[in-house]
């Protein structure tokens, strides 16, 4: 899904496959891009957050370029800044920020939902053979635990083995943490709420905080809430947790919302 080949130096070049509503998946456009900004960085620096723009809509008929830009080196953290690109131009920006692994203290603040159903007890309703998903139902999950309205979870694996590459399990979150944050704007709008077809939806931004080692192939809880709704733009945040409760990872999306009934500029 990830596999991007040189294409001279700092640069890679990716495809991606037709998705059922067409073009390509922003999440994938985040992870790729990530795979291209961790192969110009150490080995022992691990991704510990990223920030991304969508700006145009992927083509899946071609394929994506990934220009790296190597901002900074550092003992401790390098950054380095990925523009994705095809022919109508770019298509995508992504920021990423890489750390050497520090021992310190470790503490979490935010638990898991308690007594959330689990993924066993959930049927399959996922749009790709690559991943796994199981919705939470509505109501099984008390609005005051976060704070925000339109709220959603769902139990989130990826169906391969991923082995040990720890990269590799991180690609494969941004992957699937693109997959909520629109439906919880959209939930927690009262005027297009339960009403289909008339909301033209489109991801601004993606930012994802990794806090802890995690296992994509494994079950990761995505629960995710919509904390402002201003100006056409709603604000989604969200928190990943392992199976055991380890909180693993936080992200944020910023979510176009429009009424598609009227014409747009």
């Amino acid at each position: 899904m990830f596999d991007l080949e040189p294409h001279g130096p700092d640069t890679f070049v990716g495809i991606g496959p037709r998705y059922p509503w067409g073009g390509l998946f922003g999440g994938q456009i985040v992870a790729q891009s990530l795979r291209a900004a961790a192969a110009t960085v150490a080995p022992e620096q691990q991704v510990h957050s990223l920030r991304a723009y969508f700006i145009r809509r992927g083509d899946h008929t071609e394929p994506i370029r990934f220009e790296v830009d190597r901002i900074r080196n550092g003992r401790s953290f390098s950054t380095r800044r990925v523009v994705a690109r095809q022919a109508i131009g770019a298509i995508l920006n992504l920021e990423a920020s890489f750390q050497t692994l520090e021992d310190t203290a470790d503490i979490q603040t935010v638990p898991m939902p308690a007594e959330v159903i689990g993924p066993d007890e959930l049927p399959s309703d996922a749009w790709s053979d690559s991943f796994d998903r199981r919705d939470v139902p509505d109501g099984a999950l008390p609005d005051d635990e976060r704070t925000g309205l339109g709220r959603n979870a769902a139990w989130m694996r990826v169906t391969a083995e991923l082995g040990d590459d720890q990269l590799l399990h991180r690609c494969w979150l941004a992957y699937m943490s693109d997959d909520m944050p629109a439906d919880a704007v959209r939930r927690s709008h009262p005027e297009f709420h339960g009403v289909e077809g008339i909301t033209y939806v489109a991801s601004l931004d993606h930012t994802i905080w990794f806090h802890r080692p995690l296992r994509a192939d494994q079950w990761h809880l995505y629960d995710v809430t919509c904390h402002t709704f201003v100006g056409a733009r709603g604000l989604s945040i969200g928190h990943v947790f392992a199976l055991d409760g380890t909180h693993v990872a936080t992200m944020a999306q910023e979510v176009l919302v429009r009424d598609a009934r009227q014409k747009q500029d």
